[in-house]
């Protein structure tokens, strides 16, 4: 193709890697300055309130203010993810996918006010009185050297785009406006929308969704990818509640991503699935003629496949003890219970002990783990296992609270590391409801996100006890967009990764235990995975 309809590279382009680097260089001595979670001045944060409710969040979780004076609490609907204040008030936001949107039908509640921490925070040394003016003052000089396109120029270029041409303009820009690394995968991310969207012409809306995907493929992140139209609305679904499936939980097994299986982990009773003859450990191996065998099948990838409109019809295959079996189910609505409890006791430990299994993190986790603590409790439970195995995450939001629910005030819970490197700390502002119990929390490989930010938060503040096997490793943060056209799916892009309370990135390594343990025993049977030992640090954490 001629050179000559190649557009030239702007300057701010040229420089902006440079301004970019320099920013964040201040940024990041900032950073290092900044002050821990005791602080002079606590904030909540909300996002945007999708709906009229004046309810207010319960949670004793805070985020660190940046004035030295206490801030004002924000009132805003029950929503879902309240740790980020940038959140579009028309988009869809996902940790893995944490939806920002209602909670559900929990009482309302007032937020306890902020509160001016009575101890001083910890002294740090001041900025070097010399570094910061001088990085600014480079900042200032670079950036008065650049004339800045035009943005008519732009908008003039994205006027005569064909739609196809939007669509991937549209996937590209929302990649470089919040995508975590600034590097691009150390690729020309300006070229990129050179060559796929000002240089190429498309035949069809297929084709244009193919360059989508294999743009974002280049970015060597399997998290953010395109997401065919019925996979997006499956996941925007299921987030805000209208979700219809067969009642089946979803797990993976075995491999890295590349040669993993995805399993039925668990059955919700009385559910489709388990009336039509689906049981835990069935591997998938196609659901409506989709085949998922191939070793990089994910949860996901199958759940938007099961899901679809109430009352119709979908054919599964599974594997189970090495025979091959068909089933035709009907889609309902499904309510999962994530939360259960049960007691019992344990050979060898003083004391009964109750179990509460937290299959995932939504916006109503905290209250119903709360009310299951408090059950047992009152039914003699003098220790405490949390069942995380399985849990792949979801809502943020929703690890913090119940996290918060062991922990002291002025606790760090996680730390969220966005695309600029700017630290958001969140932390603990009130005691939670349970701080001497002894506490075992039960992980496997599968789980994840904002399961590992739980366990991280209650491991590394020394008020629980790590039993099982090392977890899976997620420790980053997706925003889902839908793209252009109301038909054309979406796209799922990293934008911030999380950190634990000793600064630990989680991503890819996972939580390592305190003390190895089986975690094959029954979904309701979790004490006898768990050695006595595991009580007796327990009791010392």
């Amino acid at each position: 193709m001629s050179t000559s309809n190649r557009s030239p590279v702007p300057p701010s382009v040229r420089w902006g890697p440079i301004i970019t680097a320099l920013i964040i260089a201040s940024l990041q001595i900032n950073n290092v300055y900044s002050r821990p979670c005791v602080a002079h001045g606590f904030v909540h944060v909300g996002g945007p309130s999708t709906s009229s409710s004046s309810s207010s969040s319960s949670s004793s979780f805070s985020r660190r203010a940046t004035t030295d004076r206490p801030a004002q609490p924000r009132r805003t609907a029950k929503t879902g993810i309240r740790a980020y204040p940038h959140v579009d008030r028309d988009r869809t936001r996902f940790d893995s996918v944490a939806f920002v949107g209602r909670r559900g039908a929990s009482s309302p509640s007032r937020a306890p006010p902020p509160q001016r921490v009575s101890s001083p925070p910890p002294s740090r040394p001041s900025p070097p009185s010399v570094v910061l003016p001088l990085i600014l003052l480079v900042i200032v000089v670079v950036q008065s050297l650049i004339v800045l396109p035009s943005p008519a120029a732009y908008a003039s270029d994205y006027a005569s785009f064909t739609p196809e041409q939007r669509l991937v303009a549209e996937a590209w820009r929302t990649v470089d406006n919040v995508y975590i690394d600034r590097t691009f995968n150390h690729q020309d991310w300006f070229q990129m929308r050179q060559d796929a969207v000002l240089n190429r012409k498309y035949d069809s809306m297929e084709e244009a969704r193919g360059e989508v995907e294999r743009m974002l493929a280049t970015l060597g992140d399997r998290y953010t990818r395109y997401l065919p139209p019925a996979k997006y609305d499956s996941i925007v679904n299921a987030a805000t509640g209208n979700l219809y499936g067969v009642g089946v939980e979803l797990a993976t097994i075995g491999g890295d991503g590349t040669n993993s299986r995805v399993v039925a982990s668990d059955v919700e009773p009385s559910g489709p699935a388990m009336r039509g003859g689906l049981r835990p450990g069935d591997v998938f191996v196609e659901v409506d003629g989709v085949r998922f065998d191939d070793g990089s099948a994910t949860p996901d990838d199958v759940a938007s496949v099961v899901r679809g409109p109430e009352g119709s019809k979908v054919g599964v295959v599974v594997e189970r003890d090495g025979r091959v079996l068909d089933f035709i189910l009907t889609r309902e609505p499904i309510k999962i219970t994530s939360v259960r409890g049960y007691i019992g006791e344990k050979a060898g430990v003083s004391g009964k002990v109750g179990v509460v299994r937290i299959k995932n993190f939504s916006g109503t986790t905290s209250d119903a783990v709360r009310a299951e603590i408090e059950g047992l409790k009152k039914k003699g439970a003098a220790n405490i296992v949390l069942d995380l195995r399985g849990n792949p995450g979801g809502l943020l939001p929703g690890g913090v609270d119940t996290a918060s629910l062991f922990l002291e005030s002025n606790r760090a819970v996680v730390y969220v590391v966005n695309k600029n490197g700017i630290v958001d700390a969140q932390c603990t502002l009130a005691d939670g409801i349970d701080l001497d119990t002894p506490l075992v929390l039960l992980v496997d490989r599968n789980t994840a996100s904002a399961a590992e930010v739980m366990t991280a938060a209650l491991k590394e503040n020394k008020r629980a006890v790590v039993a099982g096997e090392q977890t899976f490793g997620k420790g980053i943060v997706q925003t889902i967009r839908q793209l252009e056209g109301g038909d054309n799916g979406g796209v799922a892009v990293t934008i911030a990764r999380y950190e634990t309370p000793d600064h630990h990135d989680i991503n890819k390594q996972g939580i390592p235990v305190d003390l190895k343990a089986s975690v094959d025993c029954g979904k309701e049977d979790a004490l006898s995975c768990l050695p006595k030992e595991a009580f007796s640090f327990a009791g010392k954490s």
